[in-house]
């Protein structure tokens, strides 16, 4: 199978000309390992089912040992081990050399687990799974960093070779690198069904060795699932899980649940962007609730393409996920990251980019050419109030946004007269 080159590659090999180890950290199935292997001079696997109780027994006694090999030298699942964390960190002092060692990990490890952060030693990147450009279905004809470095690109006349029909399958199947190189579009869709029945089953208890029921795990991923894009709260949501009546939770236990399910990546929520340009009061703060991809709430909630063929309300809120998705896979750097906007007002912007230069943009997402004019209006208001916060606070001025875009499912991307983007998300890239 032909290896379908990520945008984490560059980033990898950066960090390697940087550091003397880089840990890829992110769900299980997205493409570390073999994005890592891509790097990688020797390799050693911790949960080879030959050799793992060998390695664990090596960690235990000599963790040196098991970092003997050419470099950079690939420890994938290193977890398993957390003693490899701090044996890394010394050997990178000892050598002097950047570019040692990748670790790949698909569960966060608690700080209590290991004797020092790694700074300045071990570079942290997370991959995602697959955007739509990754996995060659985004035409990508339109460069999200050539919009931030010029403003006035002109976009128009661009079209997709995307149908809503394609988005909607290609969120269901997700990003997984596994069910793109499948031929049967059927089989396809059993990646994400067996990634969410993997997380229930096994790796919610495997994570920390504490046991957790499969059937409660099922009923907060539906929970998280019924309210993505959304900005419910945790109290809404525990009181859903408890309103299925299959079983019983209390608060503790579903957030243990909950901690459990963002250490395995599996949700990944958006924080508020918080301006000053209205009240604190005004401003929501909540998160809005995510998934790392959209197939999960796909799997989770018993859809299917042809089901969401009569439902695009529902993939409205799916299809933002996508966009989330995309939008991080094509700004995977130090401190590029998503947030969001929303006032009591119902003043929102879907999404903030923020790239690690200070530059952003504000997104809307919008299946449809009808939500268009509603989101522009949106965009154009917050412009508006960050301009008239500018104008009387002059010492500490807020910068003004880049970008205004709207993502949308259509065909076509041209720009309005009022300069906002319209972008459909199959002809974006990094």
């Amino acid at each position: 199978m032909d290896y379908l080159k990520r945008v984490s590659d560059s980033v990898l090999a950066e960090r390697l000309e940087a550091f003397g180890a880089v840990l890829v950290e992110g769900p299980k199935w997205c493409g570390k390992t073999t994005t890592a292997e891509q790097h990688a001079k020797s390799v050693i696997k911790m949960q080879d089912p030959d050799m793992c109780n060998e390695y664990l027994a090596t960690a235990e006694s000599k963790p040196s040992l098991l970092l003997l090999g050419e470099t950079p030298r690939l420890i994938d699942e290193w977890q398993d081990a957390p003693v490899l964390w701090d044996a890394v960190r010394t050997m990178v002092d000892k050598r002097q050399s950047v570019g040692q060692f990748i670790l790949t990990g698909s569960n966060a490890v608690r700080k209590n687990e290991i004797r020092h952060s790694g700074t300045g030693r071990i570079s942290r990147m997370k991959m995602i799974p697959m955007s739509l450009y990754e996995s060659k279905e985004s035409n990508g004809k339109i460069s999200l960093s050539e919009l931030f470095d010029n403003p006035n690109l002109d976009i128009d006349g661009v079209t997709s070779d995307m149908k809503m029909e394609d988005l909607i399958y290609s969120a269901c199947r997700g990003g997984w690198p596994a069910s793109v190189s499948i031929k049967s579009r059927k089989a396809q869709l059993l990646i994400a069904q067996n990634y969410v029945d993997t997380v229930c089953k096994e790796d919610i208890s495997r994570i920390d060795g504490v046991k957790r029921d499969e059937l409660l795990t099922k009923q907060i991923l539906k929970s998280y699932s019924r309210n993505i894009s959304t900005l419910a709260k945790n109290s809404s949501i525990l009181e859903d899980v408890i309103a299925s009546g299959e079983v019983s939770c209390t608060k503790p236990t579903f957030e243990d649940y909950v901690d459990a399910l963002n250490r395995l990546f599996v949700i990944d929520n958006i924080p508020a962007w918080c301006p000053a340009i209205r009240s604190k009061t005004a401003i929501r703060s909540g998160f809005k609730r995510s998934f790392v991809d959209p197939s999960i709430a796909v799997a989770t909630l018993g859809l299917s393409p042809d089901a969401l063929m009569t439902q695009l309300k529902t993939f409205g809120f799916i299809f933002e996920q996508m966009c989330v998705r995309d939008l991080r896979a094509y700004t995977p750097d130090f401190n590029s990251h998503i947030s969001y906007y929303h006032d009591r007002y119902g003043l929102e912007a879907d999404l903030v980019l923020h790239l690690s230069d200070g530059r952003y943009a504000l997104i809307e997402c919008k299946l449809g050419s009808r939500e268009i004019e509603d989101g522009a209006e949106h965009l154009k208001e917050l412009c508006r109030l960050i301009r008239i916060y500018n104008e009387k606070e002059k010492q500490v001025p807020l910068r003004e946004p880049d970008l205004l875009i709207i993502l949308t499912g259509g065909q076509m991307a041209y720009t309005r007269p009022d300069g906002v983007k319209i972008i459909p998300l199959a002809c974006l890239k990094d």
